[in-house]
């Protein structure tokens, strides 16, 4: 389901003081998961592959201006969780989330940038300067703590809501159209909290499918791909349902509901994963 947010003015006090706590709670817990693996790398050649990619995906997001400069630096640290070498010194590339984090970043940008100018007439598009530092905690971190214990579904449902959440906004905000309150399914102006249309409710199920598909690339996991598209698609549910409730009751900001979104994907995910292999 789609939460089309309003993204203009200064987010409110409570909501600037969640997202800063966030941070800095997210940031050691973070460079621990990106950074632990090299301790245990037996070699610095092991080092160099996973710093280089972690690297050119900070700079590239900086410099499409996808994310600030604190945001990009918090992307390193994301990919480094990834990709960071095994306990055994192996370069973690082909069965990584690495591929999904990609496909997310491309998806998050192009539905960022469609229909642009309707956006800002209405006050609706995204900084131009590119999302928070905050922002790339709520949406990512989960899925790179899931990645750095080895919780490969997890990480990628985590990555699909994420991209789900973001292109079913952009892409409903610049397509128009009636937009629902899910809570209550009387109509409601385009940016607000816990609104969905078709559209974008459509789109951000395409997205999710996209990035679940691009995160088994190297493997052939149908059933659990299959449920991981159902954890996210679950999740972007339950996005909106806290967008019309505790987030348009000031309880908690955009970024805590993110959080708890993508939360929510992994821990379904995980859940199934355990009960699949349990059989």
């Amino acid at each position: 389901m789609e939460d089309q947010r309003p993204r203009s003015g200064l987010p409110s006090r409570r909501a600037q003081f969640q997202s800063t706590v966030l941070v800095w709670i997210a940031i050691p817990l973070l460079a621990f998961a990106a950074l632990y693996p090299f301790v245990r790398a037996p070699s610095i050649e092991a080092m160099i592959l996973p710093v280089a990619i972690g690297l050119a995906f900070a700079l590239l997001a900086w410099l499409a201006k996808a994310a600030t400069l604190p945001a990009a630096a918090i992307g390193f640290l994301v990919c480094l969780s990834i990709t960071g070498p095994s306990a055994q010194g192996q370069v973690r590339l082909t069965h990584t989330a690495l591929p999904a984090l990609i496909t997310l970043v491309v998806l998050t940008l192009l539905a960022t940038r469609f229909g642009r100018s309707k956006k800002e007439a209405h006050d609706l598009a995204e900084r131009r300067e590119g999302r928070r530092a905050s922002q790339i905690v709520a949406n990512l971190s989960v899925a790179a703590l899931c990645s750095a214990l080895g919780w490969h579904l997890a990480s990628i449902a985590a990555l699909a809501e994420a991209a789900a959440d973001t292109v079913s906004s952009e892409i409903g905000q610049a397509m128009g159209g009636r937009v629902w309150l899910l809570t209550s399914w009387r109509r409601v102006p385009a940016g607000t909290n816990g609104g969905i249309s078709l559209a974008g409710s459509a789109a951000g199920v395409l997205a999710a499918v996209i990035v679940v598909s691009s995160g088994i690339v190297y493997q052939t996991l149908w059933p659990e791909a299959a449920m991981a598209f159902v954890a996210a698609c679950a999740a972007l549910f339950f996005d909106s349902l806290l967008g019309a409730t505790v987030e348009n009751r000031g309880w908690l900001g955009n970024d805590l509901v993110n959080l708890c979104s993508t939360s929510l994907a992994a821990i379904i995910a995980a859940a199934f994963l355990g009960i699949f292999q349990g059989r």
